[in-house]
């Protein structure tokens, strides 16, 4: 071989592997760059997870952002926000305060043993009842107002027997005996109240309630919601002295079966403790 053609051997291999490693070059920058955009994509990836994340655990939950929402009142019912609700014929003399939770265990086994016996009095006029709900069984202490740190039913089903009272007073008698009978009224540490779904299946067991859209409606989009909290804030700031539930109260007095304080669970101690309070 000549020396100029081992000479031009020498110049063509150089430039080969010039221009090898000028494309060996560009292919790492692609990658580097590669990398790097992949990199800052899952950087702001996460942050942009974790600022949803912070979003969400910083925003109110339903029942807090309904504690800023209108009242919106139901039917047949009187006084600020609509919040006394009084049932009964209006010659009847004397009223019965009435104090509930749609979750209490006790309320639900005086209402199935006593219930009837409520009712009959106030159909045949011996006295008026007023109904104050309160939700203290979600976790909502007594005039502290802490919201939902044991659920949310008993807000739930207040707000559903909102939609009922909208119907009428009837309606809203027989779905609260609906609520709180054997069949239907859940243990104390189930929540099955919260569920919209359920309160509508117990409904569909009250003839003016059954398959009624319009009550079906305002239970779903939580109409009167902000109406179950102003219920209960009327229990938490009420002057009664009560502080559990049921309570009764006529004539500015407690209802009371025994030196403890009991509330009568018996059809005979009711009737001897209301007939007495009816005479005083």
């Amino acid at each position: 071989m000549s020396k100029r053609n081992s000479a031009a051997s020498k110049t063509a291999a150089r430039e080969r592997l010039r221009v090898e490693r000028e494309k060996q070059a560009k292919r790492a920058k692609v990658k580097r760059q590669v990398v790097v955009a992949a990199s800052v994509v899952a950087v702001l990836a996460a942050a942009g997870g974790i600022g949803y994340a912070v979003v969400q655990a910083n925003k109110p939950s339903h029942w807090e952002a309904v504690k800023d929402e209108k009242v919106v009142a139901p039917a047949n019912t009187t006084g600020t926000n609509g919040t006394t609700v009084v049932i009964g014929k209006s010659t009847a003399k004397k009223t019965l305060k009435v104090y509930e939770d749609p979750r209490c265990p006790i309320c639900a086994q005086f209402e199935q043993t006593v219930g009837t016996t409520v009712k009959k009095d106030i159909d045949d006029g011996k006295f008026k009842i007023q109904y104050i709900g309160g939700t203290f069984l979600d976790g909502d202490s007594l005039g502290k107002g802490q919201i939902g740190s044991r659920g949310e039913g008993s807000k739930s089903a207040m707000a559903a027997m909102g939609a009922a009272l909208n119907v009428s007073d009837e309606a809203f008698l027989e779905y609260k005996t609906a609520l709180y009978s054997k069949k239907w009224h859940p243990d104390e540490s189930t929540d099955k109240f919260k569920n919209d779904s359920y309160l509508i299946e117990v409904a569909d067991t009250v003839p003016a309630l059954k398959n009624n859209k319009s009550f079906q409606a305002d239970v779903k989009s939580g109409k009167y919601d902000a109406w179950a909290l102003a219920m209960s804030k009327t229990f938490d700031t009420n002057k009664d002295g009560v502080t559990g539930t049921p309570s009764f109260v006529m004539n500015g007095k407690m209802l009371t079966a025994d030196s403890n304080g009991n509330p009568p669970m018996t059809v005979e101690s009711f009737n001897s403790l209301v007939d007495a309070a009816l005479k005083a």
